[in-house]
């Protein structure tokens, strides 16, 4: 489970909290990611008035045109994802655990606090550790 905190404005434009708990929208992939939507984007600049929990809505990987995503996904040991590209900047930290990301020429092995900053390439991740790896997601809608 992740704690998701989320503010906002109340009536008299003062700062309030208006989500505390477990995100809602925690997805299990076939291959065994567990992928959980923080939060999501449908314009840029964003709207920082809305009120409505922005992850509890049914969205694939990519962003929105012109939106972004939030989420974390943790990947199992012995997880392999697709090969897939997503018209999108990609900022990934890893949190916790290491794992592979696989380009369709070459590969980098990625540790528990490194960075990655992917710009619409094709890849794919596989968890060949012993030990589950978590990454922080957030996806920028972008052009070719």
């Amino acid at each position: 489970m992740t704690r998701r905190v989320v503010t906002g404005h109340d009536a008299q434009g003062r700062a309030v909290i208006l989500h505390d708990g477990a995100a809602p929208n925690v997805k299990r992939r076939p291959s065994g990611l567990v992928s959980t939507l923080l939060w999501t984007t449908d314009e840029s600049p964003a709207d920082v008035n809305r009120k409505d929990d922005r992850a509890a809505r049914e969205i694939g990987i990519p962003p929105p045109e012109r939106g972004s995503i939030f989420r974390v996904v943790d990947f199992p040991p012995g997880a392999k994802g697709e090969m897939h590209r997503t018209r999108s900047i990609d900022y990934a930290v890893v949190i916790e655990g290491e794992i592979d990301m696989l380009l369709p020429e070459g590969e980098v092995h990625l540790r528990a606090g490194d960075v990655l900053v992917q710009q619409a390439t094709d890849h794919a991740w596989e968890n060949r550790g012993e030990a589950n790896c978590r990454i922080a997601f957030i996806l920028i809608d972008a052009r070719d």
